[in-house]
C-alpha cells in the first residue's frame, strides 16, 4: 500500500481536491450499475460517503476501464449509526447481504480494481458478497481502500481467502473524512455553544 508521502497519494488528493462528486454521477446508468467502455479493465467500488466514488471515477477516467458499482439490494439506512449497527450485525455474524446487480461477464476482464471503505475494521459485507458472486480465478485483484483513520484492519485477508485464485496486487489506500469524525467533531463544539433557553 501507498504511504503518506507517495508522489501518486500526492497527485490523486490534488484530483480529489479539485474534482467535484457531481463530475462522477454520470459513470452508472439509470437502469443499472455498469459504464461500458470496452476494456479488459473494471473498476468495481462500493462508497457510503463519496469517497471510494471519486477515487473510482478517478481510475475510470484515466485508465479507460468498465466501471460497476456495487450495491447492496437493500439500501444501507441513511442513518450513519444505524448502518454503522447494521454492518456490524453483518460482519459479526458472517451474513452477506444480497447484491442489486452482478457483473454477468467477469470472464471478460483480466484485471479489477476493487474500492471499498473499511467498515468495523474489515471490508464491508457488500465486499464479500461481491467477491463470493463472481469468479475471479486467475485476475489480478487491486484493491483501492479509504478509511477514516483505523488502517486497512484485516481487508487484505478478506480479499485473499474471498478471491484465493486471483492475483491480489498491492494496490492504493488513502485516509478519508469520515462521518464518524465529523459527528463527533460537531458534538464537541455542541457542548461548549451556550443556548439560552
Amino acid at each position: 500500500m501507498t504511504t503518506d508521502h507517495d508522489p501518486v497519494r500526492r497527485a490523486m488528493m490534488t484530483a480529489l481536491a479539485v474534482a467535484p462528486l457531481s463530475a462522477f454521477g454520470e459513470t452508472s446508468n439509470a437502469g443499472g450499475e455498469m459504464r461500458r467502455t470496452g476494456s479488459h479493465m473494471l473498476v468495481a467500488y462500493f462508497s457510503r460517503s463519496g469517497n471510494t466514488r471519486v477515487i473510482a471515477g478517478l481510475i475510470h477516467r484515466s485508465l479507460g476501464t468498465d466501471l460497476f458499482e456495487i450495491r447492496p439490494a437493500s439500501a444501507y439506512p441513511d442513518d450513519y449509526l444505524a448502518t454503522v449497527e447494521q454492518a456490524r450485525q453483518e460482519r459479526d455474524s458472517g451474513y452477506e447481504p444480497a447484491l442489486a446487480a452482478s457483473v454477468s461477464d467477469m470472464e471478460r476482464y483480466d484485471t479489477l480494481f476493487l474500492g471499498f471503505p473499511i467498515w468495523g475494521g474489515t471490508a464491508p459485507p457488500i465486499i464479500r458478497a461481491f467477491l463470493s458472486a463472481h469468479d475471479l480465478a486467475g485476475k489480478t485483484l487491486i484493491p483501492f481502500v479509504t478509511h477514516g483513520g483505523y488502517g486497512l484492519g484485516d481487508s487484505q485477508s478478506v480479499l485473499a481467502s474471498h478471491a484465493p485464485e486471483a492475483r491480489l496486487r498491492q494496490g492504493f489506500v488513502m485516509e478519508a473524512d469520515q462521518e464518524r469524525r465529523t459527528m463527533n467533531r460537531v458534538n464537541d463544539w455542541l457542548e461548549g455553544v451556550e443556548i439560552k433557553q
